[in-house]
């Protein structure tokens, strides 16, 4: 039987357990695949450092660049840009295939990469990149390829929806719910990549790239977080029948002018609770796919860990060797299509928007006249009295029908020039209405 040499770049959780399928499991992945798949070395930044899983510590290097020259298979889980990068592009040039899932890197540099393998005659395959064991790249690039895609929704960060969720079923503030997913490992030390959503807008340029054969990377993502989310946004969102979620949104649009083009934009969501991406819980991830003759599908599992997302790295190790087996194209799939990004300010979307007044005649008036001004519809308005006589206060939510982000931020910011406004407690946008 043939033998595939195997390089494995990273050894955390992840790697650990992509080094332990690949030993533990090696007579059956030579079933599947035709050849024997023998791991030849882990590259690491110390080879002595403790880990989860007990592995042979001859496999260990420090030689990465050595490493990947001889192999048939690279497998990059080091994250980051550099040196995965480099190592990437060398793996490429020594004729190997490269399974990653290194969203960062494929976000930032995808298309330079893609060009390298398909210059080559490689494979770079990177299912693990996006929401974790779900399969959803394949799904998007090969089930779907005979239909048009019209909208992808991700729920595809599982600390920001582990810290939302628990907001919602507790009544907690944000600080609160992000200490106890530090304590239960769900969210780093550092935080910021996943609050303020650049994890998922990573993701999300991924999605649009694959949904709409054109490549977007991080510069045509707008990107909110949710670290300004409050347990009052959350406790008003319930009231109203809606839950909020972090969502990667990548979609097909025309501007005012008619003009075709695509949307990709992260940020917190108020979603009806009907919705089913409203029931994703804790740290599950989610992806909505809206497609012209397929309808609506929707992909929901498991979106980080180390077993997870080894089962997905592993799935794009097989598929690969397959194809060095059998024969066939080993290309990575370049996108075809110019499908230009969206401006921010053109799309189309509705906002709900809190306001803290003070309880006089004239308030209700002078509010509606200015989204009159600016041309936005008004759906619903739910009011609450806080205090009572003078010192009586209104809270002021609305919900608006879809316009254009550019008047609807101009509303909130001339609602805010307003006499009668003591503050805009909150601006979030909806979908799913």
């Amino acid at each position: 039987m043939k033998t595939l040499k195997v390089a494995l770049l990273g050894c955390g959780n992840v790697g650990s357990q992509v080094a332990r399928i690949l030993i533990d499991d090696a007579d059956a992945l030579a079933s599947r695949t035709g050849a024997r798949l023998e791991l030849t070395g882990i590259a690491v930044r110390n080879p002595d450092a403790p880990r989860d899983t007990d592995l042979p510590k001859d496999l260990f290097t420090t030689d990465a660049e050595k490493l990947v020259e001889d192999a048939d298979i690279v497998i990059e889980l080091m994250g980051g840009l550099e040196p995965a990068r480099s190592l990437m592009l060398h793996a490429i040039g020594h004729g190997a295939s490269v399974v990653t899932g290194n969203k960062a890197l494929l976000a930032a540099d995808g298309a330079a990469l893609f060009e390298k393998a398909d210059a080559a005659g490689v494979r770079l395959a990177y299912e693990a990149a996006v929401a974790g064991a779900i399969p959803i790249l394949r799904p998007i690039r090969d089930s779907l390829s005979g239909d048009r895609i019209t909208r992808v929704l991700g729920i595809v960060n599982g600390t920001t929806n582990y810290i939302l969720d628990a907001m919602d079923s507790t009544g907690a503030q944000f600080a609160a719910a992000l200490a106890e997913a530090q304590r239960l490992g769900y969210a780093e030390a550092d935080p910021t990549a996943d609050v303020e959503g650049h994890d998922a807008a990573s993701k999300g340029a991924i999605l649009a790239s694959l949904a709409f054969h054109t490549h977007f990377d991080l510069a045509n993502v707008s990107c909110e977080g949710i670290s300004a989310v409050t347990a009052e946004d959350i406790a008003a969102a319930k009231e109203a029948g809606f839950v909020i979620k972090l969502l990667a949104i990548a979609e097909k649009l025309q501007d005012d002018d008619g003009a075709e083009g695509v949307s990709v934009r992260v940020h917190p969501t108020l979603l009806p609770r009907t919705h089913p991406l409203a029931a994703v819980h804790g740290a599950f991830n989610a992806v909505f796919v809206e497609a012209e003759n397929a309808g609506e599908l929707m992909f929901y599992g498991q979106g980080a860990g180390g077993a997870p997302t080894a089962s997905a790295v592993m799935g794009d190790v097989v598929s690969t060797a397959r194809r060095l087996v059998l024969g066939g194209p080993l290309g990575a799939e370049t996108p075809t299509g110019h499908v230009p990004a969206l401006p921010f300010e053109k799309v189309t979307t509705s906002y709900s928007i809190g306001l803290q007044v003070t309880d006089q005649p004239g308030v209700l008036a002078a509010v509606a006249r200015v989204f009159a001004e600016h041309g936005v519809s008004i759906e619903t308005m739910r009011q609450t009295i806080h205090g009572e006589g003078g010192q009586a206060a209104a809270e002021l939510r609305f919900v608006t029908h879809r316009a254009t982000e550019a008047a609807l931020a101009a509303t909130v910011e001339a609602i805010r020039g307003l006499d009668v406004i003591n503050s805009v407690t909150s601006v979030l946008r909806v979908e799913g209405v």
